[in-house]
């Protein structure tokens, strides 16, 4: 199994580096057949985003590697072609990487970090197995709702990192496969997700960048997002029927196991919720307040790595440093792009295809972004789309029709389409990369197309589900805007 597995890789990167010869052909020659006039920076930048988009959706490269040394091409073709002076490339960098993200990301990290380490996650798990006496649909839905909800409070990639080895404990001792309920678990994580701004890490760089906060979001978001699990149960019951059908061995044996032994510090337990609470809580009010979600992220880890009296060179071996380079050599490429003119470009051709209607482009944002989101890691495509959205809001034609609102529809739809259109594919997400990867190193391989099954279809019909109730939220909204 080992030697086709690293066939499949090989095979896949060869893929990938073909493709990635093709696009980088394409882009230097058609300009020049078309006649269009794009400057060589213009040109260089694209390149490297596009060559970022490739060699991240074929994993020919590790991830966090791709966006270091994108961010590196950036910056040299940026000096080289006159775009900034070497003198300031620092600055440049340093402007570039939004630090409220990455501040939220490792607070988070840390605070999960500390409460995973009191056992509460696997006691949750051993509870619920328990109470759905051996039925696979209660225990589904019951594992997918917990999922969700965990998911809209803690970062869908640390939710999955702590939840698929509890799964794969339990079905262990039922002696079931536990593929089709860790894929139920990433498309739950990633629906639950994009209710909240820390959800999801896309959701993140939204709030960031349009100086979204938690309470807005949670508001505008969560209703559309409420209907769409709720749909999505039943979806993965008819997707899942069959493996739903098998009766669980040895559950005897799970009914015997004393959950509460797996509470390892109960006083480090309380005071880690209590900490959460209160972060949460600060997240629900930081746009009154004023304090950045970071900063409130960041103390409340602090002030927890003090009451549980943790060694801070143990819980930071737990925060994933690889992710957080990753989002800081992503948004150096992002800001290199922008300043090229790659974001205005593309701007022009969106609402050039659209002829301007608002609608049209509510509409087109969200499935473009879900569909290239299912074969696209959805952060850096959302990483691209924000500034596209901040350009096209000074249409003449969406001001006059969105103008009213506080925060522009487009954001939804952003949001939307990413945090959905993840689910399309086990490389649309993060959530879905690691959850296979956890799987794999456990004995379970879940292939590329044995998710797209499951995936794809349950992509389209939670998103037009989503797509109908955040439209109908957003006319209601705009109706009593303009009764104001």
């Amino acid at each position: 199994m080992k030697s086709q597995t690293l066939l499949l890789v090989k095979n896949k990167q060869i893929v990938g580096l073909f493709v990635l010869a093709i696009v980088t052909v394409l882009f230097l020659v058609i300009p020049d057949l078309v006649g269009m006039e794009i400057s060589i920076s213009l040109r260089l930048t694209s390149l490297v985003l596009l060559s970022v988009y490739v060699l991240l959706s074929f994993e020919i490269v590790h991830r966090t590697t791709v966006a270091m040394v994108g961010a590196a091409f950036v910056i040299l073709m940026g000096i080289m072609s006159g775009l900034f002076d070497a003198s300031v490339s620092f600055d440049f960098a340093i402007n570039a990487i939004d630090f409220n993200t990455i501040g939220l990301l490792l607070g988070m990290m840390l605070i999960v970090a500390i409460l995973g380490q009191t056992g509460i996650f696997e006691y949750l798990g051993i509870r619920m197995s328990k109470a759905s006496k051996g039925n696979m649909w209660k225990l589904l839905v019951m594992f997918c709702i917990f999922t969700g909800i965990i998911s809209m409070f803690i970062d869908n990639v640390t939710t999955i990192l702590l939840i698929v080895p509890i799964t794969i404990s339990v079905f262990k001792t039922l002696r079931i496969s536990p593929v089709p309920f860790i894929i139920a678990q990433v498309l739950a994580s990633n629906v639950g997700g994009t209710a909240t701004l820390i959800g999801d890490p896309p959701n993140i760089l939204i709030g960031s960048a349009a100086n979204i906060d938690f309470t807005s979001f949670i508001i505008n978001m969560g209703p559309t997002i409420g209907v769409s699990l709720l749909v999505s149960l039943f979806i993965l019951k008819f997707l899942f029927r069959k493996e739903l059908s098998q009766k669980p061995h040895n559950f005897e044996e799970l009914l015997l196991q004393d959950e509460k032994v797996l509470i390892k510090d109960r006083s480090v337990l309380k005071k880690s919720l209590v900490v959460l609470t209160a972060v949460i809580v600060l997240f629900v009010i930081h746009g009154s307040i004023k304090i950045e979600p970071s900063i409130i992220a960041l103390s409340g880890a602090g002030i927890l790595m003090v009451l549980a009296k943790s060694r801070p060179e143990h819980i930071l071996k737990s925060v994933d440093w690889s992710t957080l380079i990753f989002f800081a050599g992503l948004f150096i490429i992002i800001s290199g792009a922008e300043k090229a003119g790659v974001i205005d470009l593309l701007s022009s051709t969106v609402l050039h295809i659209s002829g301007g209607n608002p609608w049209i482009l509510f509409f087109m944002i969200i499935w473009l972004s879900a569909i290239a989101s299912a074969f696209i890691d959805n952060i850096p495509f959302a990483a691209t789309m924000i500034p596209l959205i901040f350009t096209i809001y000074n249409n003449e034609s969406l001001a006059a029709v969105f103008g009213n609102m506080d925060i522009s529809p487009l954001w939804w739809a952003l949001s939307l389409g990413v945090g959905l259109g993840g689910n399309g594919t086990m490389i649309g997400s993060s959530a879905g990369i690691i959850a296979t990867g956890l799987a794999e190193i456990n004995g379970h391989k879940i292939t590329f197309n044995q998710f797209l099954k499951v995936g794809f279809p349950f992509m389209i019909v939670s998103l037009a589900v989503g797509s109908v109730v955040l439209l109908i939220d957003v006319l209601i909204r705009l109706n009593l805007a303009a009764m104001l």
